[in-house]
């Protein structure tokens, strides 16, 4: 049985996470999605069509590993491609979704991957400690056939286990981490090396 106390953390860390991602305009209208792992295991999820910068305790809401609603609550369509990267990855807490305009253009502009390499913030991600690294982000396409989408992710990530996050084409990314905490700090990275590959695209136009 699910802890109130951890469920009701975890919706106080989702409610923030979402303010804090509104302001930065990463989750225009309903946008998005976010979730946490609780330590039964249990994940505490963002209901479907809510704003995220202005959610409540009840806009959260409790789904179990294979996506079903444990309290009734309606979860997004994408709700499976959260519970993939738990099952995959047992020492992952957060997963964060947001549809930042950078990544939309990214998206737009490269592909099937954008590297990013030899930047001082790379280090912002946890096992790298130098700017002499390099992070490959792959995109995938845009699919309404999640089950499907979530099959060509974990196949990617069967062969790329060193992977922080990954883009749907005109739509949006998705991150992760063992905490919300370090899962916003990847956004944040994220979103101002996409900044600096769409400024050198355009610089050689």
């Amino acid at each position: 049985m699910t802890d109130s106390n951890s469920f009701y953390h975890a919706a106080e860390q989702l409610i923030a996470a979402g303010r804090f991602i509104d302001s930065k305009g990463w989750v225009p209208a309903t946008s998005g999605n976010f979730s946490v792992r609780l330590p039964d295991g249990t994940i505490a999820i963002t209901v479907s069509g809510k704003h995220k910068g202005r959610l409540h305790s009840d806009d959260i809401m409790l789904i179990d590993i294979d996506a079903n609603s444990l309290d009734g609550k309606k979860s997004s369509a994408e709700t499976g491609l959260h519970t993939g990267i738990y099952r995959r990855f047992p020492e992952i807490n957060a997963v964060l979704h947001p549809h930042p305009l950078n990544t939309v253009l990214v998206s737009k502009l490269f592909g099937p991957e954008i590297v990013l390499e030899n930047y001082e913030l790379l280090k912002a991600f946890c096992g790298i400690d130098t700017h002499e690294s390099r992070i490959v982000v792959p995109i995938f396409a845009n699919d309404q056939d999640i089950p499907r989408l979530a099959a060509q992710v974990d196949a990617y990530l069967d062969t790329h286990s060193d992977c922080y996050a990954y883009i749907i084409a005109g739509h949006g990314l998705y991150t992760w981490g063992t905490s919300v905490e370090e899962t916003l700090r990847y956004l944040e990275a994220l979103d101002f090396l996409f900044a600096c590959e769409l400024h050198l695209y355009g610089a050689k136009k």
